[in-house]
Parts: structure tokens; sequence; C-alpha cells
């Protein structure tokens, strides 16, 4: 089984993930030169693992070709410095299984499976659900727990079971329990990733082995030198870094992951295009508030 090029048995996507967004030209369609750009930029900065094709990556508004296209172009432009984790979960058992089997064609490192989302399946219908798409390839698999998005929360029980399945290896997790995940960090084999970035220094305390993270797209270096402070024992450190992010963390907060993303890279120099419909490019306001916390954490004068 092949976990990436920067794994280890116990960090198996890598420590600095960040969930890229996809970048579109003027007239919509799938900018490859600039995802290619925006990868080898991320990895410059820290990234040892990025995720595309996740929310932050617009998966609803994405075909299927793209989504194949978009791994590819990623995993060209960062080589083997960097795991690249393609998002393939849908509501459909059957599609996410093909979106799986399309990953790995195109050359993804690992899978991202999100929790089925509107039809609200049962616990049983979870684990036959994260069974088929690990079961579909030899690729390492991270299930996804966002119940705000997808109503449903994998049950505690339930992760047990997964767990003892060879390819479910990791959560990200963004259920915001920190005791229910200490517990199954405790008492299983699954790395646990922060789905949440204002708990990013907090899952870290309870054995967390790094984040998935959408101010990652701008601010990868600083979560790499939170890592490292709190990984050496200096806390207090850690804690200043991470109270460094807030006000970023704020600004996304206000006009959401896409178009905080996109905003914030353009301000920073790398035009990524704006977000698909239904979503929408962040008002004036956000984008002010968003130079705001760039001029906070330094990035922008």
């Amino acid at each position: 089984m092949s976990t990436g090029p920067t794994s280890t048995s116990d960090r198996p996507f890598g420590r600095v993930l960040t969930a890229m967004v996809t970048p579109f030209s003027a007239d919509g369609g799938l900018d490859q030169d600039a995802a290619g750009k925006l990868a080898h930029q991320l990895v410059e900065q820290g990234c040892d693992g990025l995720v595309v094709n996740g929310t932050t990556g617009e998966s609803p508004t994405t075909t299927d070709l793209e989504k194949a296209e978009l791994v590819a172009t990623v995993v060209q432009a960062v080589g083997d410095r960097a795991a690249v984790v393609a998002g393939v979960g849908t509501y459909d058992t059957a599609h996410s299984v093909q979106l799986a089997r399309q990953a790995q064609r195109a050359g993804a490192h690992g899978l991202l499976v999100v929790t089925p989302y509107y039809s609200r399946p049962p616990q049983a219908g979870l684990l036959v659900h994260f069974t088929a798409v690990a079961d579909a390839t030899d690729l390492p698999v991270m299930l996804y727990n966002i119940p705000p998005r997808s109503v449903v929360s994998i049950a505690r029980e339930t992760l047990y079971q997964l767990a003892g399945h060879p390819r479910i290896v990791a959560v990200k997790d963004a259920t915001g329990d920190l005791g229910a995940g200490a517990e199954i960090i405790a008492n299983t084999e699954l790395a646990y990733y922060c789905g949440d970035d204002a708990l990013n220094l907090p899952w870290l305390s309870v054995g967390a082995v790094g984040f998935v993270s959408v101010i990652g797209n701008v601010v990868p270096d600083r979560l790499r030198s939170m890592m490292a402070a709190f990984d050496a024992g200096e806390v207090s450190a850690a804690r200043q870094l991470h109270a460094s992010t807030l006000s970023l963390i704020r600004a996304f907060c206000g006009a959401g992951g896409v178009a905080f993303g996109k905003a914030a890279l353009r301000l920073t120099g790398l035009d990524v295009g704006e977000p698909r419909l239904p979503l929408l490019p962040a008002e004036p306001d956000q984008v002010t508030a968003i130079a705001s916390a760039l001029a906070e954490v330094g990035i922008l004068e």
C-alpha cells in the first residue's frame, strides 16, 4: 500500500496539509497553470500534504474530468515532496467508488472520503459506504467527519469498526469534539487531523498528528512553525503562533472558505479566479477584512 512520499505509519499523509482551492480561469474553466503554481508554492512554504477536490476545492461544482485533471496537475507539480490526497466522497457510494479509482489512476497518494450528505444514512450505511470506497483501490483513506455539512456524524462505535480496515488510516475531524477524538486516538491507530482551523492547536494537545487547513492556502509557514514549537515543548510559543492566526480565521468564517481562499491568494499575488455558482466572491467589506488580517500576520503591508 502506497501512503505517499512523505508519510510515516503514524502520519500517513504528512502533517501540515492545505485544503487547496481549485483555480479557475477568467472564462470559468479549470486553470491548470495556476493550480500547479499554487501547489508548488504551498509545498515550498511548509506543506507536506495537499488535499484537492475537497469542500474548499469546490468539488460539488467541478466535473469528474476536472477532478482527475487537477489531481494529475498537482501530483506533477509537487513530485515526491508532498502527499496529494484527493477528495472522492459524495452521497452516492457507486460514484464515490468511481472517483476513488479515477483518483488512483490520476496519481493520487491517498483519498479523503466525506460522510455522505443530504440523504442522512444510518450508521450501518456509513460502515458499508466507507468500506466500499476503501475496498475500491489500494490507496490509504482519510475519513472526513463534518456533521455541520453532512448532518450525520460518524459515531464512535462506527469509527472503531472502520479502524479495523487496513486502508482506513486517518480521520479529518470537524466535529469539535476533542473528548471523543482523544478517546479514539488512545484506542485505535487512526491518525487524527484537525479540520477546523480554530482548533488546530487544541487538537495537537490531545494527540492529533496534523491539520487539513483552509488558512494554509496563505499561511502554511505559520502552521508549520506552530507545529514545530509544539513538538519541541514550547507550548507558549505555539500558543502565540496560533493566536496570530485568529484574525485570519475570523475573516475566513465571515467570507466562507472558498471566497476567503481565493480573495486572500489574489491579495498575495496569485490570481486563482472566482468561485463557481452558487458560491460568490468575497464582498468588498470581506475583502477588506481579509486584507487587514493578512497585514496583521505580516503578509501584506
